[in-house]
Protein backbone atom coordinates (compact mmCIF):
# COMPACT_ATOMS: atom_id res chain seq x y z
CA UNK A 1 0.00 0.00 0.00
CA UNK A 2 2.88 2.27 1.06
CA UNK A 3 4.83 1.38 -2.22
CA UNK A 4 1.18 2.52 -4.60
CA UNK A 5 0.79 5.49 -2.11
CA UNK A 6 3.99 6.59 -3.18
CA UNK A 7 3.94 6.11 -6.74
CA UNK A 8 0.41 7.79 -7.00
CA UNK A 9 2.20 10.38 -5.09
CA UNK A 10 4.96 11.31 -7.16
CA UNK A 11 2.23 11.36 -10.37
CA UNK A 12 0.54 13.49 -8.96
CA UNK A 13 3.29 15.70 -8.17
CA UNK A 14 4.06 15.82 -11.75
CA UNK A 15 0.51 16.52 -12.68
CA UNK A 16 0.11 19.34 -9.95
CA UNK A 17 3.71 20.77 -11.62
CA UNK A 18 2.22 20.60 -15.35
CA UNK A 19 -1.46 21.77 -14.14
CA UNK A 20 -0.15 24.73 -12.18
CA UNK A 21 2.14 26.12 -15.26
CA UNK A 22 -0.42 25.70 -17.60
CA UNK A 23 -2.73 27.48 -15.21
CA UNK A 24 0.40 30.53 -14.95
CA UNK A 25 0.64 30.46 -18.58
CA UNK A 26 -3.15 31.27 -19.92
CA UNK A 27 -3.82 34.55 -18.43
CA UNK A 28 -0.25 35.54 -19.41
CA UNK A 29 -0.57 34.89 -23.08
CA UNK A 30 -4.27 36.42 -23.26
CA UNK A 31 -5.28 39.81 -24.94
CA UNK A 32 -5.58 42.46 -22.51
CA UNK A 33 -2.90 44.37 -20.05
CA UNK A 34 -4.11 44.35 -16.53
CA UNK A 35 -2.35 47.40 -15.47
CA UNK A 36 -4.02 49.27 -18.38
CA UNK A 37 -7.16 47.82 -17.49
CA UNK A 38 -6.53 49.30 -13.90
CA UNK A 39 -5.32 52.83 -15.85
CA UNK A 40 -8.50 53.02 -17.18
CA UNK A 41 -10.92 52.88 -14.24
CA UNK A 42 -8.59 55.66 -12.53
CA UNK A 43 -9.25 57.68 -15.62
CA UNK A 44 -6.02 59.21 -15.55
CA UNK A 45 -5.56 62.29 -18.32
CA UNK A 46 -1.81 63.37 -17.44
CA UNK A 47 0.18 61.59 -19.69
CA UNK A 48 3.29 61.88 -16.83
CA UNK A 49 0.47 61.35 -14.23
CA UNK A 50 0.02 57.58 -16.38
CA UNK A 51 3.27 56.79 -17.20
CA UNK A 52 4.70 56.97 -13.46
CA UNK A 53 1.41 54.89 -12.41
CA UNK A 54 2.10 52.54 -15.16
CA UNK A 55 5.40 52.00 -14.08
CA UNK A 56 4.13 51.74 -10.26
CA UNK A 57 1.59 49.32 -10.33
CA UNK A 58 3.86 46.96 -13.45
CA UNK A 59 6.59 46.82 -10.30
CA UNK A 60 3.97 46.40 -8.27
CA UNK A 61 2.79 43.11 -9.70
CA UNK A 62 5.81 41.80 -10.82
CA UNK A 63 5.38 42.65 -14.70
CA UNK A 64 8.44 44.45 -15.17
CA UNK A 65 10.62 41.54 -15.49
CA UNK A 66 10.89 38.71 -17.94
CA UNK A 67 8.44 35.91 -18.08
CA UNK A 68 11.13 33.85 -16.97
CA UNK A 69 11.51 35.74 -14.09
CA UNK A 70 7.55 35.98 -13.06
CA UNK A 71 7.24 32.03 -13.45
CA UNK A 72 9.97 31.49 -11.00
CA UNK A 73 9.02 34.50 -8.60
CA UNK A 74 5.21 32.43 -9.46
CA UNK A 75 6.66 29.18 -7.73
CA UNK A 76 8.51 30.99 -5.10
CA UNK A 77 5.08 33.13 -3.93
CA UNK A 78 3.53 30.18 -3.99
CA UNK A 79 5.19 27.96 -1.79
CA UNK A 80 4.56 30.98 0.76
CA UNK A 81 1.11 30.91 0.80
CA UNK A 82 1.40 34.50 -1.73
CA UNK A 83 -1.31 34.37 -4.72
CA UNK A 84 -0.49 37.94 -5.37
CA UNK A 85 -2.81 40.96 -5.08
CA UNK A 86 -6.46 41.30 -7.17
CA UNK A 87 -6.19 43.33 -9.60
CA UNK A 88 -9.73 44.27 -9.77
CA UNK A 89 -10.07 44.43 -6.31
CA UNK A 90 -6.89 46.02 -5.62
CA UNK A 91 -5.39 46.21 -3.01
CA UNK A 92 -7.25 43.04 -1.43
CA UNK A 93 -5.06 39.99 -1.62
CA UNK A 94 -6.10 37.24 -3.81
CA UNK A 95 -6.04 34.58 -1.20
CA UNK A 96 -8.74 36.91 0.66
CA UNK A 97 -11.08 36.81 -1.94
CA UNK A 98 -11.04 33.08 -2.72
CA UNK A 99 -11.74 32.31 0.84
CA UNK A 100 -15.12 34.58 0.52
CA UNK A 101 -15.48 32.51 -2.68
CA UNK A 102 -14.69 29.10 -2.24
CA UNK A 103 -17.40 28.35 0.69
CA UNK A 104 -19.96 29.00 -1.93
CA UNK A 105 -18.38 26.46 -4.09
CA UNK A 106 -18.02 23.42 -1.67
CA UNK A 107 -21.87 24.18 -0.56
CA UNK A 108 -22.89 23.70 -3.79
CA UNK A 109 -20.41 20.76 -5.45
CA UNK A 110 -19.68 18.61 -2.46
CA UNK A 111 -23.57 17.41 -1.92
CA UNK A 112 -24.42 17.38 -5.83
CA UNK A 113 -21.22 14.95 -6.17
CA UNK A 114 -21.96 13.05 -3.30
CA UNK A 115 -25.91 12.37 -3.53
CA UNK A 116 -26.01 11.80 -6.82
CA UNK A 117 -23.56 9.30 -6.91
CA UNK A 118 -25.73 7.58 -4.52
CA UNK A 119 -28.81 7.96 -5.90
CA UNK A 120 -27.90 7.43 -9.56
CA UNK A 121 -26.55 4.34 -8.81
CA UNK A 122 -29.74 3.30 -6.37
CA UNK A 123 -31.59 4.30 -9.17
CA UNK A 124 -29.76 2.65 -12.00
CA UNK A 125 -29.86 -0.74 -9.78
CA UNK A 126 -33.74 -0.63 -9.48
CA UNK A 127 -33.77 -0.19 -12.99
CA UNK A 128 -32.17 -2.95 -14.39
CA UNK A 129 -33.76 -5.22 -12.21
CA UNK A 130 -37.50 -3.54 -13.15
CA UNK A 131 -38.52 -3.19 -16.52
CA UNK A 132 -41.28 -0.81 -15.65
CA UNK A 133 -38.53 1.47 -14.43
CA UNK A 134 -36.14 0.60 -17.22
CA UNK A 135 -39.36 1.33 -20.01
CA UNK A 136 -40.41 4.63 -18.33
CA UNK A 137 -38.18 6.77 -15.54
CA UNK A 138 -35.13 5.46 -16.90
CA UNK A 139 -35.20 7.36 -20.56
CA UNK A 140 -35.40 10.78 -18.35
CA UNK A 141 -32.09 9.76 -17.15
CA UNK A 142 -30.69 9.48 -20.71
CA UNK A 143 -32.75 13.48 -21.47
CA UNK A 144 -30.89 14.77 -18.23
CA UNK A 145 -27.26 13.46 -18.76
CA UNK A 146 -27.50 14.95 -22.73
CA UNK A 147 -28.78 18.25 -20.85
CA UNK A 148 -26.17 21.17 -19.91
CA UNK A 149 -25.68 21.93 -17.52
CA UNK A 150 -26.07 25.96 -17.92
CA UNK A 151 -29.41 24.82 -20.20
CA UNK A 152 -30.81 23.42 -17.14
CA UNK A 153 -30.23 25.75 -14.87
CA UNK A 154 -31.82 28.94 -17.32
CA UNK A 155 -34.95 26.18 -17.33
CA UNK A 156 -34.88 25.87 -13.77
CA UNK A 157 -34.33 29.25 -12.63
CA UNK A 158 -36.84 30.16 -15.39
CA UNK A 159 -39.89 27.53 -14.77
CA UNK A 160 -39.16 27.07 -10.86
CA UNK A 161 -38.24 30.59 -10.36
CA UNK A 162 -40.15 33.16 -12.93
CA UNK A 163 -42.84 31.41 -13.21
CA UNK A 164 -43.69 29.48 -10.18
CA UNK A 165 -41.69 31.82 -7.81
CA UNK A 166 -40.98 28.90 -5.74
CA UNK A 167 -37.27 29.84 -4.87
CA UNK A 168 -35.41 32.60 -5.54
CA UNK A 169 -33.61 32.62 -9.39
CA UNK A 170 -30.25 34.37 -8.50
CA UNK A 171 -27.83 35.32 -5.69
CA UNK A 172 -26.41 32.77 -2.43
CA UNK A 173 -29.05 35.25 -0.32
CA UNK A 174 -31.36 38.16 -0.09
CA UNK A 175 -29.39 41.73 0.24
CA UNK A 176 -31.36 42.38 3.24
CA UNK A 177 -29.59 39.60 5.21
CA UNK A 178 -26.03 40.14 6.47
CA UNK A 179 -24.30 36.37 6.56
CA UNK A 180 -24.86 34.82 9.83
CA UNK A 181 -25.62 31.85 11.63
CA UNK A 182 -29.30 32.12 12.73
CA UNK A 183 -32.27 30.60 11.12
CA UNK A 184 -33.24 33.16 8.91
CA UNK A 185 -30.21 33.74 7.26
CA UNK A 186 -29.74 30.14 6.66
CA UNK A 187 -33.01 29.58 5.32
CA UNK A 188 -33.02 31.92 2.84
CA UNK A 189 -29.46 31.18 1.94
CA UNK A 190 -31.00 26.99 1.70
CA UNK A 191 -33.80 28.61 -1.02
CA UNK A 192 -30.89 30.17 -2.89
CA UNK A 193 -28.93 27.15 -2.82
CA UNK A 194 -32.36 24.58 -4.17
CA UNK A 195 -31.88 25.41 -7.84
CA UNK A 196 -28.07 25.81 -8.23
CA UNK A 197 -28.24 22.39 -6.63
CA UNK A 198 -30.59 20.76 -8.76
CA UNK A 199 -28.92 21.90 -12.18
CA UNK A 200 -25.91 19.95 -10.95
CA UNK A 201 -27.68 17.02 -9.25
CA UNK A 202 -29.78 15.97 -12.05
CA UNK A 203 -27.58 16.00 -14.74
CA UNK A 204 -25.19 13.98 -12.66
CA UNK A 205 -27.93 11.88 -11.42
CA UNK A 206 -28.79 10.55 -15.48
CA UNK A 207 -25.17 9.59 -16.37
CA UNK A 208 -24.79 7.64 -12.97
CA UNK A 209 -28.11 5.81 -13.08
CA UNK A 210 -27.67 4.89 -16.68
CA UNK A 211 -24.21 3.62 -16.19
CA UNK A 212 -25.08 1.32 -13.07
CA UNK A 213 -28.16 0.14 -14.72
CA UNK A 214 -25.78 -0.89 -18.25
CA UNK A 215 -22.98 -2.73 -15.30
CA UNK A 216 -25.59 -4.42 -13.84
CA UNK A 217 -27.40 -6.11 -16.47
CA UNK A 218 -23.36 -6.49 -18.26
CA UNK A 219 -22.72 -8.46 -14.21
CA UNK A 220 -26.00 -10.67 -14.55
CA UNK A 221 -25.42 -12.26 -17.62
CA UNK A 222 -21.45 -12.75 -16.79
CA UNK A 223 -20.22 -16.69 -16.19
CA UNK A 224 -19.79 -16.16 -11.77
CA UNK A 225 -23.84 -14.79 -11.72
CA UNK A 226 -24.89 -18.31 -14.49
CA UNK A 227 -22.48 -20.19 -12.36
CA UNK A 228 -24.30 -18.82 -8.50
CA UNK A 229 -27.78 -19.59 -10.22
CA UNK A 230 -26.93 -23.21 -11.43
CA UNK A 231 -25.85 -23.78 -8.04
CA UNK A 232 -29.53 -22.56 -6.38
CA UNK A 233 -28.06 -19.33 -5.27
CA UNK A 234 -31.21 -16.78 -3.88
CA UNK A 235 -31.84 -13.97 -6.63
CA UNK A 236 -30.97 -11.66 -4.20
CA UNK A 237 -27.25 -13.06 -3.14
CA UNK A 238 -26.88 -13.10 -7.19
CA UNK A 239 -27.49 -9.28 -7.58
CA UNK A 240 -26.09 -8.30 -4.65
CA UNK A 241 -22.86 -9.63 -6.06
CA UNK A 242 -23.70 -7.70 -9.45
CA UNK A 243 -23.97 -5.07 -7.85
CA UNK A 244 -20.67 -4.84 -5.72
CA UNK A 245 -18.72 -5.52 -8.99
CA UNK A 246 -20.73 -3.52 -11.15
CA UNK A 247 -19.71 -0.02 -8.08
CA UNK A 248 -15.60 -0.78 -8.80
CA UNK A 249 -16.35 0.64 -12.41
CA UNK A 250 -18.56 3.54 -10.69
CA UNK A 251 -15.71 4.22 -8.31
CA UNK A 252 -13.21 5.15 -11.32
CA UNK A 253 -15.80 7.02 -13.19
CA UNK A 254 -16.43 8.82 -9.99
CA UNK A 255 -12.64 10.45 -10.71
CA UNK A 256 -13.30 10.75 -14.52
CA UNK A 257 -16.45 13.01 -13.49
CA UNK A 258 -15.07 15.45 -11.03
CA UNK A 259 -13.58 17.78 -13.96
CA UNK A 260 -16.91 17.63 -15.58
CA UNK A 261 -19.24 18.69 -12.72
CA UNK A 262 -16.76 21.44 -11.37
CA UNK A 263 -16.78 22.84 -14.80
CA UNK A 264 -20.63 22.11 -14.87
CA UNK A 265 -20.40 24.21 -11.08
CA UNK A 266 -18.55 27.17 -12.74
CA UNK A 267 -21.33 27.81 -15.29
CA UNK A 268 -23.94 27.20 -13.22
CA UNK A 269 -22.76 29.78 -10.70
CA UNK A 270 -22.43 32.10 -13.63
CA UNK A 271 -26.01 31.32 -14.26
CA UNK A 272 -27.71 32.14 -11.11
CA UNK A 273 -25.27 35.15 -10.37
CA UNK A 274 -23.92 32.36 -7.46
CA UNK A 275 -21.09 34.30 -5.46
CA UNK A 276 -18.83 31.37 -5.90
CA UNK A 277 -15.60 30.22 -8.26
CA UNK A 278 -17.19 30.79 -11.37
CA UNK A 279 -18.36 34.24 -11.03
CA UNK A 280 -15.45 35.01 -9.33
CA UNK A 281 -13.60 33.38 -12.82
CA UNK A 282 -16.06 35.43 -15.12
CA UNK A 283 -15.19 38.78 -13.50
CA UNK A 284 -11.25 37.82 -13.49
CA UNK A 285 -12.01 37.69 -17.22
CA UNK A 286 -13.77 40.87 -17.69
CA UNK A 287 -11.13 42.73 -15.85
CA UNK A 288 -7.68 41.16 -16.73
CA UNK A 289 -7.13 39.94 -13.29
CA UNK A 290 -4.09 37.66 -13.89
CA UNK A 291 -3.73 36.89 -10.59
CA UNK A 292 -7.11 36.21 -9.12
CA UNK A 293 -7.58 33.96 -12.57
CA UNK A 294 -4.40 31.57 -11.49
CA UNK A 295 -5.55 31.87 -7.75
CA UNK A 296 -9.35 30.56 -8.93
CA UNK A 297 -7.97 27.54 -11.27
CA UNK A 298 -5.26 26.75 -8.74
CA UNK A 299 -7.62 25.75 -5.80
CA UNK A 300 -9.81 23.75 -8.79
CA UNK A 301 -6.45 21.83 -9.98
CA UNK A 302 -5.82 21.23 -6.04
CA UNK A 303 -9.67 20.33 -5.28
CA UNK A 304 -9.75 17.61 -8.30
CA UNK A 305 -6.42 16.31 -7.33
CA UNK A 306 -6.93 15.86 -3.89
CA UNK A 307 -10.74 14.43 -5.12
CA UNK A 308 -9.19 12.15 -7.65
CA UNK A 309 -6.40 11.10 -4.94
CA UNK A 310 -8.84 9.73 -2.85
CA UNK A 311 -10.98 7.99 -4.95
CA UNK A 312 -8.32 6.32 -6.18
CA UNK A 313 -7.05 5.07 -2.21
CA UNK A 314 -11.09 4.16 -1.58
CA UNK A 315 -10.45 2.00 -4.73
CA UNK A 316 -7.60 0.00 -3.53
CA UNK A 317 -9.94 -0.60 0.16
CA UNK A 318 -13.04 -1.31 -1.83
CA UNK A 319 -11.60 -4.15 -4.70
CA UNK A 320 -9.80 -6.65 -2.78
CA UNK A 321 -8.51 -8.34 -5.96
CA UNK A 322 -6.38 -4.52 -6.44
CA UNK A 323 -4.72 -5.62 -2.91
CA UNK A 324 -3.80 -9.27 -4.09
CA UNK A 325 -2.45 -8.15 -7.04
CA UNK A 326 -0.31 -5.51 -5.05
CA UNK A 327 0.63 -7.93 -2.42
CA UNK A 328 2.07 -10.38 -5.39
CA UNK A 329 4.03 -7.19 -7.08
CA UNK A 330 5.81 -6.85 -3.74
Amino acid sequence: MGRYLGRKAVLYALTFFVAVTVNWMIPRFMPGDPVQSMLGRASVSDPQARAAMEDHYARLFGLDVPLWKQYLGFWGSLFQGDLGTSVWLFPTPVTEVLLDAVPYSLVLLLPAILLSWVAGNRFGAFAARSRWLDNTALPLSYLLTATPYMWLGVLLAWGLGVVAGWFPATGAYSFALTPAFTWAFLSDAFAHWVLPFLSLFLVAFGGWAIGMRNLIIYELEADYSAYLRALGAPRRLVRRYAFRNAMLPQITGLALQLGTIVAGSLLTEVVFAYPGLGSLILEALNNRDFFLLQGAFLFIVIGVLIANLVVDVLYVVVDPRTRIQMQGGA
